[in-house]
């Protein structure tokens, strides 16, 4: 602090000392007694260092009141006029934060009553088509289920920054979650005729069911996605760690390290004009907010493994 004072009144201090030699200069120039030129210097020369200590208290004070957010009295007529501007400055972010959360809050409406009002003519499909088993009620029924899916997406994404966002942390019972995912994407199992080996983890994990549930479906829906030949198998290979591995396209290791990035899409995406990028970013920013992790590993044309981490302990019982 004191070296960028020092820095700032440079100019000042050249000034005083240019001034200082010409009145000594003056003394000698008329062969005056050295006491008539040294004591008026030195009285001078103390008077300027404790006008120069008061200076430094002053500013130092101001930078203290700054650092702690507040404005300092204005000394003169140009800090008043930087007064006047910040002023004016935090007013206009207060009227930009307002209108922001303001038009937020009203997309944030519009697209939930929209993702209500179009679940309505799904659930009527669907239930036109649930009394027939045939090749095309089933696909009509899986192309069901995506675009729940994304319409849930839509709202995540959405609802995923809002000061509303409700995670409700409690003990939950994973296997209650991980079965009704199961059970959802049942009909593309069928159509794909993929096998699905679930062993029960009879794990209790501190996670939010709403949120954790997102995360499993979205995992295992793009698990299903990219399986053509084989099978998935959902499993806890740790105390802790739940792994949804597939036997589909894999993942390319220069991609791998970037799935979870919104928008990233990779090669798999580029061959895929429907993928999004969206899915794996929301589950990683979802598993931030809980406390876990969620991890991937993969090989192409062997498969993927995805794991999500449960044993955060940054997280307690609501």
């Amino acid at each position: 602090m004191f070296k960028d004072y020092l820095r700032s009144r440079i100019n000042v201090i050249i000034l005083v000392a240019i001034l200082e030699g010409i009145f000594a200069s003056s003394y000698f120039l008329f062969d005056m007694p050295a006491v008539t030129v040294l004591y008026p210097l030195v009285l001078s020369t103390v008077a300027l260092l404790t006008a120069g200590i008061i200076d430094f208290l002053l500013v130092l004070n101001k930078h203290k009141k700054l650092v702690r957010k507040e404005f300092p009295d204005p000394s003169g007529t140009i800090e008043k006029d930087y007064l006047a501007i910040i002023e004016q400055l935090k007013e206009e972010e207060r009227f930009s934060k307002q209108k922001a959360s303001s038009d937020y809050n009203n997309m944030v409406e519009y697209y939930t009553v929209w993702a209500h009002q179009i679940k309505t003519p799904i659930a009527s499909m669907r239930l036109k088509i649930q009394s027939e088993d045939s090749d095309l009620a089933r696909r009509l029924n899986a192309d069901l289920n995506r675009i729940e899916a994304y319409v849930e997406m839509v709202l995540t994404f959405l609802r995923l920054d809002s000061d509303s966002t409700d995670y409700v942390i409690r003990e939950i019972d994973l296997d209650a979650i991980i079965r009704p995912a199961i059970r959802k994407f049942a009909s593309d199992f069928i159509a794909k005729k993929l096998t699905m080996d679930f062993e029960p983890t009879g794990a209790k994990v501190l996670s939010d069911e709403k949120w954790l549930s997102f995360v499993i479906e979205q995992v295992i829906s793009n698990a299903v996605k990219y399986t053509n030949n084989g099978g998935i198998v959902i499993s806890m290979i740790a105390p802790g760690i739940l792994s949804v591995k597939d036997t589909g396209i894999g993942i390319s290791a220069e991609d791998l390290p970037r799935i979870f990035e919104n928008g990233y899409t990779g090669f798999n995406g580029r061959e895929d004009k429907r993928a999004s990028g969206i899915g794996l970013y929301l589950c990683k920013r979802i598993c931030d907010n809980l406390g876990h992790r969620i991890s991937a590993e993969s090989e192409p044309g062997i498969g993927t493994d995805i794991r999500i981490d449960l044993n955060r302990k940054n997280i307690v019982i609501e």
